[in-house]
């Protein structure tokens, strides 16, 4: 069985800096991704990573400030979070696709296979 858990929400303040980390178990996984649902809005593609680390994505809205990694022997991946901005509030999600996605499929949640539970960022002003 597949799981996948999220970790290291919390609260910040604008300008902080806060990774998250997820762990999959129970699978192979080619694509690992994270998504969000901020207040008001549907979910939304933040990143992507591919098993072997040599294909990334990122959301515009996230370009320059975010950074995503993994270790696929551990069946990790990392989101690095950095500049931090009150519209990045939201509950962030893990995914993981049994296929090497490449845009725009990557970016689309309907590709991924599996979802985590998610973990609450939440960004004061």
């Amino acid at each position: 069985q597949v799981q996948l858990i999220e970790s290291g929400g919390r609260l910040v303040q604008a300008g902080d800096s806060l990774t998250l980390s997820c762990r999959a178990s129970g699978g192979t996984f080619s694509t690992y991704a994270w998504f969000r649902r901020t207040p008001g809005l549907d979910r939304e593609f933040v990143s992507s990573i591919s098993w072997n680390g040599e294909t990334s994505y990122f959301a515009d809205s996230v370009k320059g400030r975010f950074t995503i990694s993994g270790d696929n022997a551990k069946k990790m991946v990392w989101l690095q979070m950095n500049s931090l901005k009150p519209e990045d509030t939201g509950v962030y999600y893990c995914a993981t696709a049994r296929e090497y996605l490449m845009v725009p499929d990557a970016t689309a949640g309907g590709w991924y296979d599996e979802w985590g539970q998610g973990t609450q960022v939440t960004v004061s002003s």
